[in-house]
């Protein structure tokens, strides 16, 4: 009786293994925020992660069943006194499984080519891409650079860039880049909600480019343990509609550049010198 009940328990967990598939994606578990990714690419390499999910999913309860199968022919012989049969390897299975896993992996490969090329060569990013900022890592914060509005970025800071600290700003509904570069150790530039990641590597200069989808605000993190405080590394991203991204770059850009001091009034009561 024991070995039908560890054959019913690996059978049920196929059945959960494919009610949690279902349910996953449409619940948000298992996905940063609602589960839904907020950039073109993010949209993409979530597809790929569903393709593969389901794959594994089904090798799983494949192999589920098949040892559930076998535990309750094994109960049963025992019951009934048959003796047990024994194989010692069976070549034709053997390279059955050896081929299958293999072709699969080989499809993924090609399949996922595309994705990853958009995502990772510089040649694929998008021509009215925009470089919108320069993103330093340090130990252990998020520096911001901004070129001056109407103005395009450079690769070495100008007198009237805007600078913010852990607060990364840009448009929705196009296309944008960042520089990423470190300024100390290697970091990892990490937005979950839109399925951003790449590691800043010190001594480069890395392109990151995305088009985000939604208005919002998205954590920023870094992913690579780099050093004692690396857990303060929190910062977010505000993707804001286009309008009001020009608005604040000009508004920023007015409250850094002005001391606070105003020029005094001319003394009206002060008698002016004149010349002898």
């Amino acid at each position: 009786m024991g070995g039908k009940l560890w054959a019913l328990f690996f059978m049920l967990t196929a059945l959960a293994a494919l009610a949690a598939t279902f349910a996953g994606p449409l619940l948000g578990v298992g996905f940063p925020g609602d589960g839904r990714a907020y950039t073109t690419i993010g949209v993409k390499i979530d597809s790929l992660f569903m393709l593969i999910l389901w794959i594994v999913v089904v090798v799983f309860i494949g192999t589920q069943l098949a040892l559930g199968y076998v535990l309750w022919k094994g109960a049963e012989a025992a019951t009934t006194g048959r003796p047990a049969q024994f194989s010692h390897g069976n070549p034709t299975l053997e390279v059955i499984w050896t081929i299958i896993p293999a072709a699969i992996l080989l499809f993924l490969a090609i399949y996922q080519m595309d994705v990853w090329a958009e995502y990772r060569i510089k040649t694929m990013i998008p021509k009215a891409n925009e470089v919108v900022a320069e993103v330093t890592a340090r130990q252990f914060e998020w520096r911001i650079r901004y070129p001056q509005a109407g103005k395009p970025l450079g690769l070495r800071p100008q007198p009237d860039d805007v600078h913010t600290v852990n607060d990364l700003r840009v448009p929705v509904g196009r296309s944008v880049s960042i520089n990423l570069r470190t300024e100390d150790v290697q970091h990892s530039f990490f937005v979950p909600h839109l399925r951003i990641k790449q590691d800043a590597v010190p001594g480069k200069v890395i392109p990151v480019w995305f088009h985000v989808t939604k208005a919002g605000e998205y954590d920023l993190v870094c992913a690579e343990l780099c050093g004692w405080g690396h857990y303060k590394m929190k910062a977010r991203v505000l993707a804001m509609p286009e309008d009001e991204f020009q608005a604040w770059k000009k508004q920023i850009a007015v409250e850094q550049f002005t001391d606070g001091v105003t020029a005094a009034a001319p003394d009206s009561n002060q008698t002016p010198n004149t010349a002898e």
